[in-house]
């Protein structure tokens, strides 16, 4: 059991340690807030997938790529949502940066298709299941605590009474 914490230790530490060297340039408060969530997630996911050591040493680098490469995914769809709103805003034709801003959402579904091919390679096709409905109810709960619209404290819409892939009885 003390080498299985050490593993999800030493993992949640090269976890945050990589994110923090992708986010240079932002703030203190900035780092220390996207540090704290994303330890927070590590756990969550540690605990929902209930990794064994072996697992957990050959996942959090794979995870950890996948995850660094959906940020950059990401910020291309972002990049591309601004320059279409500034064309737009300007009264421009706004063909082309419709196009690509379509685009990068199409990218972003097969970036997530192979993502799972990915996770499949170092995972039980279960626990890969468990990952997508963890990140999900993790990314789901954050909302809530932020105050929007699908959080909430049993994580959103659609999520009622879930923990950990388990339906939790009814309080009617």
């Amino acid at each position: 059991m003390k080498k299985v914490i050490s593993v999800i230790a030493i993992a949640m530490l090269f976890s945050v340690a990589a994110f923090a060297q992708k986010d240079k340039g932002k703030t203190k408060k900035d780092e220390s807030w996207r540090e704290k969530v994303r330890a927070e997630q590590v756990a969550h996911i540690t605990s929902d997938l209930n990794l064994t050591e072996a697992e957990a040493q050959k996942f959090w680098p794979v995870y950890n790529d996948v995850q660094a490469k959906r940020r950059e995914a990401y910020k291309a769809s972002f990049e591309a949502m601004k320059n279409l709103r500034e064309k737009m805003d300007a009264g421009a034709d706004v063909s082309k940066e419709l196009d690509t801003y379509l685009d990068t959402k199409k990218d972003i579904e097969e970036f997530d298709r192979n993502a799972v091919k990915e996770y499949k390679k170092v995972l039980p096709t279960e626990k890969v299941a468990k990952l997508i409905l963890s990140e999900e109810r993790f990314r789901h709960n954050q909302i809530g605590k932020l105050g929007g619209p699908q959080g909430g404290p049993q994580g959103g819409p659609g999520m009622e009474g879930q923990h950990h892939g388990k339906k939790q009885p009814s309080s009617m």
